[in-house]
C-alpha cells in the first residue's frame, strides 16, 4: 500500500510537471525587444528614451547594474491562427523564481502611458487580449529595477550591494524569456483542480479515508489525461475529479477568513524610493484581480504607502479611491506607517495613529478600526490604550509567532495595557502574513489555532509580499475550491471587518493577556544603528519642543503656527520610525539616507524654536531660560521661561593616590585612576551605592555573533564571553569650577577609542556620564555597566505614556528569555523605601542583573547596551562617532526617574529678552505630565494638550492656563469630542483626576 501510495505521487508530480503546467502555454511566438538604460534615479514614462534611443536586444542580454533602471521595449503581432484564443504576453527578465520580491521587478505600461501591471516571478504574464482577434498589434514598456539580492536563501552574508556607492556597476540579471503565448484556460482549471487535491492529500494523515479516497481520485485522472492533448482531455480529466471537489467540509472544520493583502515593507533591502514603486506594481496587479474577481477584497495598511500612490501615480489613485468607495480595496492600520512599537516615544506613537487615521478619513471618509501591524518586532504595553484613544477597536499582529524560547499561547485574545485597556487581538495562527493559501499553510492555521473549542475561526493573509505582486489568481482559484471541501478548512474571501465581527460573535469571553507582548528574538534592534535612533530620540523632543514654543507665541504674540511645516516634518520621523528603520535592520543607502534626513528635520526644527522663542522673549537684554520640560527645573517654570536664579551651591574636588573624589552636600563620589566609580555614597542615606569590590562606569566588550538576523538578533549565548576595557590612557580633571567638577576618562581598545566626561554638579544629587566612542568594531557589543547595591528581583522601565516592570530573575523560561529589553528615557530599580535610576538621551537596549554578594544579600547591574557592530545587512553598521548621555540618580523614586529622563533630553536654552515667560497650561502635579502642548489641527486656534499619569497611581492635578478656555473637552487622539465630555474649569483653568497611566487630550476653545 505505501509502495503504490509513492508511485501515485511521484506520477502526479510527473505529470504536473513535465506535461499538463507545460500545456498551459500550448504555441509561443517571440518578440522585438528593445533597451533604454537610464539612471539610477527612476525616469517617468514619458522620458524613458529622451536622453537616447531605444535599442535592439535579445533575449540573454544581460542588463541592470545595481538600483539602476532600464526600460524595455516589447513589440510583436498575434498570429492569425491564434484568432479567438486568450493570448498573453511573458516576459522574463531573469527573476529567482524562489522567492518574490527582493529582487527585479518591473511595472508595465502601454505606449500612451497608462499602467498596465506589475511583473514578479510568480507574475510573469500580461494580458493582451481574453480572445484574440489575429493580426493585431502588440507593444509594451516595462520599466524594470534592478534591485540587488541582499538576502540570499538562507545567507546573510555581508555585502557591499546595499550601498550605491560600494555596489558596483556590474549588470545584475540576464533577460531569459521574451515571448507571446496562447493561454489555454481549460489547462488552467485543471491545473488548479490537480494542485488543490494533491495538496491537501499530503496534508492528510495515512490513517484518514479521505487522504486515499484523494489518491485514488487523482491517479484515475491522471488515467484521463492523454499527454499528448492535454488540452482536450482536460474537460475529461476534471470530471474525474468532480466529485472529490464537490464533497463539503466538515461542520465543525475550522474557518479561515482569507483576506488579500501585500506586506511591503516601506523601507528595507531597499530604500523608501524603490517602495514607491513597488506600491505601484503591487497596487496595478490587485486592479486587474479586483476587475476580474468579483469575490476578491483586498487589504493595504501603511497611510505613507497610499500618499506616494497619490502623489506619484495619481491614475492608480484615482482607481483606488473607486474601490475603496466599494468596500473591495480596504485601507487599514491606521497607522502611518507599520512602525516599530518598542522605541518611538509616545506623542510619537499616538501621532502614527493620529496622521494614518486622519489621512484615511481625510482621503477616503473611512474610519479604520484596527491596527495591523503582522512584522513589528514585538507589540508595547501601552498600544491597548492607545488604540482605544484613536477610535479603534482591535489589533492584529504575527510576530510572535518568531518566539526562540516559549510559545505564545493565544490567537484570539484580550490583550490588556499599563492602564488597564482591553482590545480584542488577533494573531494569525497561520504564522505568515504572506499566504500563497496552500494546503500546508491552512492545515497549520487548524492545528496550530490555540482557541479550539471556545472559537474556530481566524484570519489569513494571503499574497505575495515586499514586491512579490501580492495575490494571485492562482490564488484566487484555490481559495473557491477550499471553500467548502472535506478535509480542508472552510476559506472564505473576506474583508477584516467581517472576520472580527464573527471573531467577536462566537467568542464572547476570550482569555487576557497583561502587559507587553515581548518577542523573544531580534533583541538586537533596541541598539543597532545608533545613528539612526539618535536622531529619532532627539526630532521627538524638538517636535515637541517647536510645538509648545509655536504655540505658546501663537496665543501670546499672534505669531502665525506653522502647521503645514510641522505636519510635513512630523511625517518625515514617523517614516522613519517603521520597523525596519528605527530598529536599524535595514541596508546601508536607508540607514544614511534616514540620518540625513533626521539631520534636516532637526535644523528646521530648530528654526521654528528659534522663531518662536524670540518673539517670545522680545527685545530685551536679559538672559532668559526656557525650559521645555514638563517640570520645573532650576527656578524656571515648565513650559515657561524666567531668569534663572540658581541657589549658591558647590563642589569640592581632592586628590587621592588611587584617583579623585568629588564632594557635595548629597553625594560623595570616588574615580580611581581606570575611571570607573569605585564609590558612590549618598550622604543624605547615608548609604553607599557600588557594592563592595566592583566599580560603575566599566565598558565592557562581548563577541556579538548571533546565527542569524545578524543586525535583528543578540542571541543569549553572548554573555559567556567578555572584556572590561578597564586601561585608561588618561584620568584626569577637565573642569573644576565652584558648582561643578569634571573628570575626563580616555580609553583606546583595539580600532576604537572611548571618552567620558563624568560630571557632579552641586545641589543636582545626579552623576552625569557624558560618552563619546570613535567605533570602528566588527561584530561587537558594547555595554556601559553600574552595579549597584540594591536588592530587588525586577525593574522598571519606561514605555510610551508610563512604565512597566520586568522580572530580573530567571525563575522561568519567559523570565529568563528577557535578557535584553528595551526602556525609552530611563530605567529604576528599587527596594523598599530606596531606589536608583539611570537615565538616557539616546539609548534603547538594555539588560539588568541580580548576583550574590560576597557579604551576602543580592545587588543589581544595570548595564546600559550602547553599540552594535553587525555586518548584514550592512557591513558597515555603527561604524563612526557617537555620543551618550547618562545619569545616574542615587535615592530616585520613579517619579525622580520621570523627571530626570525629560530633563536630559530637553535641556534648556538660553535667549536674550524682556521680560519672563508664562507658561501656556501646567499641571501642578509632578505625576501628571504634560505630553504635548500645541494648537488644534483643524486650524481653529484652540489649544491642544495631552497629559498623562506617569506613577502608576491614581492622580488628581490643577491645570492652570495662560488664557482663559471658552471651554474645555476631552478629545479623542484626533482632537474628535470624547466620552467625557466638556470639563468645568474656571479663567485659570480646571481640576481633573487620572487613573494609573490614564492618557487624556483635551481641547481648549480659545475666544
Amino acid at each position: 500500500m505505501h509502495h503504490d501510495r509513492k508511485l501515485t505521487e511521484e506520477r502526479i508530480d510527473r505529470m504536473l510537471r513535465d506535461r499538463v503546467r507545460p500545456a498551459l502555454r500550448p504555441e509561443a511566438t517571440p518578440v522585438t525587444l528593445d533597451t533604454w538604460h537610464g539612471t539610477s534615479a527612476p525616469v517617468p514614462v514619458a522620458n524613458s528614451g529622451s536622453s537616447g534611443e531605444y535599442r535592439g536586444a535579445e533575449v540573454g542580454d544581460r542588463w541592470g547594474p545595481p538600483w539602476s533602471t532600464t526600460w524595455f521595449r516589447l513589440r510583436g503581432e498575434v498570429p492569425t491562427e491564434w484568432a479567438g484564443r486568450a493570448v498573453e504576453l511573458v516576459f522574463d527578465p531573469g527573476f529567482d523564481h524562489r522567492r518574490p520580491g527582493f529582487q527585479c521587478e518591473g511595472l508595465v505600461y502601454r505606449p500612451d502611458g497608462s499602467i498596465v501591471k506589475g511583473l514578479n516571478p510568480r507574475n510573469e504574464w500580461v494580458r493582451v487580449s481574453e480572445a484574440a482577434t489575429g493580426g493585431e498589434p502588440v507593444e509594451f514598456h516595462v520599466e524594470a529595477a534592478a534591485n540587488p539580492v541582499i538576502l540570499g536563501v538562507h545567507s546573510f552574508t555581508p555585502t557591499e550591494l546595499g550601498d550605491p556607492d560600494t555596489a558596483g556597476t556590474e549588470p545584475l540579471y540576464r533577460v531569459e524569456r521574451a515571448e507571446l503565448t496562447v493561454f489555454d484556460h481549460r489547462v488552467e482549471r485543471l491545473v488548479h483542480d490537480i494542485e488543490v487535491l494533491d495538496q491537501l492529500m499530503r496534508q492528510l494523515s495515512t490513517d484518514d479515508p479521505r487522504r486515499w479516497e484523494i489518491l485514488r481520485s487523482l491517479d484515475r485522472c491522471m488515467d484521463a489525461l492523454d499527454p499528448r492533448d492535454v488540452s482536450g482531455s482536460a474537460d475529461r480529466a476534471r470530471e474525474v475529479l468532480d466529485p472529490a471537489l464537490r464533497k463539503p467540509a466538515h461542520a465543525s472544520a475550522h474557518r479561515v477568513s482569507a483576506i488579500g493583502h501585500a506586506h511591503i515593507d516601506s523601507a528595507w533591502l531597499w530604500p523608501f524610493r524603490e517602495t514607491v514603486r513597488k506600491v505601484a506594481r503591487t497596487v496595478s496587479n490587485v486592479l486587474g484581480l479586483l476587475e476580474e474577481h468579483p469575490e476578491f477584497v483586498f487589504a493595504m495598511s501603511q497611510a505613507q504607502q497610499f500618499a506616494w500612490l497619490e502623489r506619484h501615480y495619481p491614475q492608480l489613485h484615482r482607481r483606488v479611491r473607486s474601490e475603496v468607495a466599494a468596500g473591495r480595496f480596504v485601507p487599514v492600520g491606521g497607522m502611518w506607517v507599520e512602525a516599530d512599537t518598542n522605541m518611538p516615544g509616545g506623542e510619537a506613537m499616538a501621532r502614527q495613529l493620529v496622521h494614518g487615521k486622519r489621512f484615511f478619513l481625510d482621503e477616503f471618509g473611512v474610519e479604520t478600526d484596527e491596527v495591523w501591524l503582522p512584522d513589528s518586532f514585538g507589540y508595547s504595553a501601552a498600544l491597548p490604550q492607545l488604540i482605544a484613544l484613536s477610535g479603534s477597536s482591535w489589533f492584529l499582529g504575527q510576530k510572535v509567532a518568531w518566539n526562540q524560547t516559549n510559545e505564545f499561547p493565544h490567537h484570539t485574545f484580550h490583550w490588556e495595557g499599563i492602564d488597564g485597556t482591553r482590545i480584542l487581538t488577533h494573531l494569525p495562527p497561520v504564522d505568515v502574513y504572506d499566504s500563497e493559501l496552500s494546503a500546508a499553510e491552512l492545515a497549520h492555521a487548524s492545528a496550530n489555532f490555540a482557541e479550539k473549542g471556545g472559537a474556530n475561526r481566524s484570519l489569513v493573509p494571503f499574497g505575495w509580499g515586499d514586491g512579490g505582486g501580492g495575490p494571485t489568481r492562482e490564488m484566487l482559484e484555490r481559495a473557491g475550491r477550499l471553500s467548502d471541501l472535506e478535509g480542508s478548512p472552510r476559506v472564505t474571501v473576506e474583508s477584516p471587518a467581517e472576520f472580527v465581527r464573527e471573531a467577536r460573535a462566537e467568542y464572547t469571553a476570550p482569555p487576557v493577556w497583561v502587559g507587553e507582548l515581548y518577542l523573544e528574538f531580534h533583541r538586537g534592534t533596541y541598539t543597532s544603528q545608533a545613528g539612526t535612533k539618535r536622531g529619532n530620540r532627539r526630532n521627538e523632543h524638538l517636535l515637541r519642543e517647536a510645538e509648545l514654543w509655536a504655540a505658546t507665541a501663537n496665543v501670546y504674540r499672534g505669531l502665525p503656527y506653522p502647521h503645514e511645516r510641522l505636519d510635513r516634518l512630523w511625517k518625515a520621523v514617523l517614516r522613519n520610525q517603521f520597523h525596519d528603520v528605527l530598529p536599524g535592520s535595514s541596508i546601508a543607502r536607508v540607514h544614511h539616507e534616514a540620518e540625513r534626513e533626521h539631520e534636516l528635520v532637526h535644523g528646521e526644527l530648530e528654526e521654528v524654536i528659534d522663531r518662536a522663542q524670540r518673539e517670545l522673549a522680545g527685545s530685551g537684554s536679559t538672559p532668559l531660560v526656557f525650559n521645555g520640560a514638563p517640570h520645573e527645573r532650576d527656578g524656571v517654570p515648565a513650559g515657561g521661561a524666567a531668569s534663572s536664579a540658581l541657589p549658591a551651591a558647590f563642589v569640592e574636588l581632592s586628590e587621592t593616590d588611587d584617583g579623585f573624589v568629588l564632594r557635595d552636600e548629597s553625594l560623595r563620589v570616588t574615580i580611581d585612576r581606570r575611571g570607573t566609580v569605585t564609590s558612590l555614597y549618598d550622604l543624605t542615606a547615608d548609604r553607599e551605592l557600588i557594592p563592595e569590590g566592583s566599580a560603575g562606569n566599566v565598558p565592557r566588550a562581548h563577541p556579538d555573533l548571533p546565527n542569524r538576523w545578524d543586525a535583528w538578533d543578540i542571541d543569549a549565548f553572548y554573555r559567556n564571553n567578555v572584556t572590561e576595557l578597564l586601561d585608561a590612557e588618561e584620568v584626569a580633571v577637565l573642569e573644576n569650577a565652584a558648582d561643578h567638577v569634571t573628570v575626563r576618562v580616555v580609553r583606546s581598545f583595539s580600532d576604537s577609542r572611548i571618552t567620558q566626561e563624568l560630571t557632579l554638579r552641586g545641589g543636582a544629587a545626579r552623576l552625569e556620564i557624558d560618552t563619546e566612542v570613535d567605533w570602528h568594531e566588527s561584530e561587537t557589543l558594547l555595554k556601559l555597566a553600574f552595579p549597584v547595591d540594591v536588592h530587588t528581583d525586577r525593574m522598571a522601565a519606561e514605555t510610551q505614556f508610563g512604565h512597566l516592570y520586568r522580572p530580573i530573575h530567571e525563575n522561568t523560561s519567559w523570565d529568563a528569555a528577557k535578557f535584553e529589553t528595551c526602556a525609552h528615557r530611563w530605567v529604576h530599580v528599587g527596594e523598599a523605601g530606596y531606589g536608583v535610576a539611570l537615565a538616557n538621551d539616546t539609548t534603547y537596549g538594555h539588560d539588568v542583573t541580580r548576583w550574590a554578594k560576597n557579604s551576602g544579600g543580592t545587588a543589581t547591574t544595570v548595564r546600559a547596551s550602547l553599540l552594535r557592530a553587525p555586518r548584514f545587512p550592512d557591513p558597515d553598521a555603527d561604524r563612526g562617532t557617537h555620543r551618550f548621555r547618562h545619569v545616574l540618580i542615587p535615592g530616585a523614586e520613579i517619579g525622580d526617574a520621570v523627571r530626570e529622563g525629560y530633563r536630559l533630553n530637553l535641556p534648556s536654552r538660553t535667549v536674550r529678552g524682556e521680560s519672563p515667560v508664562e507658561p501656556l497650561v501646567t499641571s501642578d502635579n509632578p505625576a501628571v505630565v504634560l505630553e504635548a502642548v500645541k494648537l488644534a489641527e483643524d486650524g481653529s486656534g484652540d489649544v491642544v494638550m495631552r497629559l498623562y499619569e506617569s506613577s502608576g497611581g491614581r492622580a488628581t492635578s490643577r491645570v492652570t492656563t495662560g488664557f482663559a478656555p471658552v471651554s474645555v473637552r476631552a478629545t479623542d487622539l484626533l482632537e474628535r469630542p470624547w466620552a467625557d465630555g466638556a470639563l468645568e474649569h474656571d479663567p485659570t483653568g480646571f481640576r481633573l483626576t487620572l487613573r494609573p497611566f490614564e492618557i487624556r487630550t483635551l481641547r481648549l476653545e480659545r475666544a
